[in-house]
């Protein structure tokens, strides 16, 4: 299983062989400063929070460092180019899931009845992990509703197979084709009660014979 501290180690590993700070390798990559921040690695909620392939992909090119040599750091083989490893480290696992837009998620062809992906159309990303349930796939955020745990273009990994409980970010679509990430307040036989992170979009009351399917967010990316 891929550990979330084997990833930000080998990220803090990086930035220091290049004498930069986490701050600064975000910089040098073209992201926001506070992309790698130690406040970032874990959410609100106190759940893990893991960096983007994005990223990922955008400091190994910002350093001129190739996978392989990304994959020594996480392994510990040599952590700063000075003999210096970590123990334990294993290789990252890149899977490669489904992916299309929050938008074109509401159209028709794209989900059979219990909301696994399905049809054609879909493109596909690099999730750094193999830990996840059959069926998982990808959405690209749009809009402002959870603001800030997610902004527009961010990338969340949705899987319809993990169990859901209250006060789990979802993804939910109802019958009439809205596709939507909430936090789940309540869900019984007649209602499901939906909240936005960003106060600004009331929470959503819908009856449950409206919702299509649901669908809990496991990963999500910076």
């Amino acid at each position: 299983m891929l550990s979330h501290k084997r990833i930000w180690d080998a990220i803090d590993a990086l930035a220091e062989r290049h004498d930069l700070s986490p701050s600064g390798l975000a910089k040098r990559a073209g992201l926001d400063s506070t992309t790698f921040n130690k406040s970032k690695r874990v959410a609100g909620d106190g759940r893990p929070r893991w960096p983007s392939t994005e990223s990922l992909a955008k400091i190994m090119e910002a350093t001129g460092s190739s996978l392989d040599e990304f994959m020594a750091l996480v392994r510990g083989d040599d952590v700063n180019g000075k003999g210096m490893p970590l123990p334990n480290m294993r290789a990252v696992n890149l899977r490669e899931v489904p992916i299309i837009g929050m938008a074109q998620a509401g159209a028709g062809g794209f989900f059979d009845d219990a909301g696994f992906p399905a049809g054609q159309g879909w493109d596909t990303v690099a999730f750094p992990g193999t830990d996840l349930e059959d069926g998982a796939y990808a959405l690209e955020i749009t809009g402002d509703s959870m603001l800030p745990l997610y902004r527009e273009g961010d990338i969340i990994i949705v899987s319809p197979a993990a169990q859901i409980r209250k006060g789990d970010r979802v993804v939910v679509k109802t019958r009439g084709g809205e596709v939507m990430a909430k936090t789940l307040l309540r869900r019984t036989t007649l209602i499901v009660e939906l909240e936005s992170a960003n106060p600004a979009h009331p929470p959503r009351k819908l009856p449950s014979a409206e919702v299509d399917w649901m669908a809990r967010i496991v990963w999500a990316s910076q």
